[in-house]
């Protein structure tokens, strides 16, 4: 099991945290999305390490900014 947290700003409301979720939760191996919206904080599960830049490309594809 590998967890990482990243940042991802623009998230306002719940709808932009389901959002970030079904994208980051069709990433091959992820088992599970923690997003807290006060802070902006998104922590993702997976079997193994996801490269950041898949991580970048689905927060993108959900219409947020990748922070980091």
């Amino acid at each position: 099991m590998a967890t990482s947290t990243y940042t991802v700003s623009g998230m306002t409301c719940s709808h932009c945290v389901s959002s970030v979720s079904e994208e980051l939760g069709a990433i091959e191996g992820v088992t599970d999305v923690a997003v807290d919206l006060p802070t902006g904080a998104v922590t993702v599960t997976s079997d193994q390490p996801i490269d950041d830049a898949r991580v970048r490309a689905a927060v993108e594809e959900a219409g947020y900014t990748f922070a980091g």
